[in-house]
């Protein structure tokens, strides 16, 4: 009974796909895929995996191009997104807090109605890392250093409103940790900065410290998790430390809203299957990304979850001010 559940379920979605497909043959072009940060940070990396994963169960006229699209902390390219033609043509790879948090910060050139989130691939948790010649070697090193500091410590970040903005707004109310922001376009910048010591901490998702610390003099203090992921089990949790702060950044797939149906279907049939694809799981584990799918229906539902709390936030810690 369980197979054949299972077998109806499988038809159901290839039926859909079908459609899609044949709905004026989409996709019979290229796909132009969006990450609105510089090239060489987390998520322009889950986007070219992605790509190459989806290509394998598309018609070969449908290869997916990944344009960097950077600037105002993801607001322009997620801009590009939400006003192109909603044909299925135009993507995006985007990260949260950012789709969340910019339109309530300011009057953004998006909202979550105007943009459609069709799935999610990867659970970032937060790190704060610092350059391995630094005497800080530990959260608490970390905090007293940045009491000795006038202004605290420079933190650099993906941008105002981006996962490591609000993570150390959130840290600074949690604890007695004093920090400036300095934001850059995206995580490669910070990458950069720390390694040429411009900044003195630097905020990273966990797969993307991982990756900045092979070969490089990069150490990271801690991470934003509930528990110790196991691509990361000797980093110690801000929980174990006793700050609970547990943050970092969704990376999902976001569409101009108002695409066909039969599209919609083919896309999210199209990005389970790249979800599966044993090469695409193979070297998100060789890159330390923490893949976590999340269907369509579920990843929306998270970011207006996520909307309501840090409107809340904003009340009281508005961070871009």
């Amino acid at each position: 009974m369980k197979f054949a559940q299972n077998l109806l379920a499988a038809c159901s979605v290839l039926t859909f796909a079908g459609a899609a497909f044949a709905q004026g043959g989409y996709p019979d072009r290229p796909i132009t895929l969006i990450v609105p940060f510089l090239a060489g940070g987390g998520a322009d990396i889950t986007a070219r995996q992605l790509a190459r994963a989806m290509e394998k169960h598309m018609p070969a006229a449908a290869r997916i191009t990944v344009v960097s699209r950077p600037g105002a902390a993801g607001e322009i390219g997620m801009g590009a997104v939400a006003t192109a033609k909603p044909d299925g043509y135009t993507l995006g790879l985007t990260t949260t807090p950012n789709i969340v948090a910019i339109p309530i910060e300011r009057s953004a050139q998006y909202t979550l109605d105007t943009l459609d989130a069709l799935a999610n691939i990867v659970d970032d948790p937060g790190t704060l890392s610092v350059h391995a010649d630094s005497p800080i070697r530990s959260i608490a090193d970390l905090i007293a250093a940045s009491r000795k500091e006038k202004d605290g410590l420079t933190v650099g970040t993906a941008g105002i409103g981006s996962a490591g903005h609000i993570a150390l707004v959130m840290l600074m109310n949690m604890s007695e940790f004093r920090g400036v922001n300095v934001p850059f376009s995206g995580s490669a910048g910070v990458r950069t900065a720390l390694l040429t010591r411009d900044i003195q901490v630097g905020f990273a998702n966990l797969g993307e410290a991982l990756t900045f610390s092979k070969g490089n003099p990069w150490r990271i203090l801690a991470q934003m998790a509930p528990q110790r992921l196991s691509i990361a089990p000797d980093i110690p949790t801000f929980r174990e430390l006793g700050i609970p702060i547990e943050t970092g950044s969704l990376r999902l797939v976001i569409a101009p809203r108002g695409m066909p149906k039969e599209v919609v279907a083919y896309l999210e049939a199209t990005i389970e299957k790249a979800m599966q694809d044993p090469e695409f799981l193979a070297t998100a584990k060789a890159t330390d990304l923490p893949v976590r799918y999340m269907r369509r229906d579920e990843i929306n539902k998270f970011l207006r979850n996520m909307d309501g709390r840090l409107r809340e936030l904003w009340k009281v810690a508005p961070w871009n001010k």
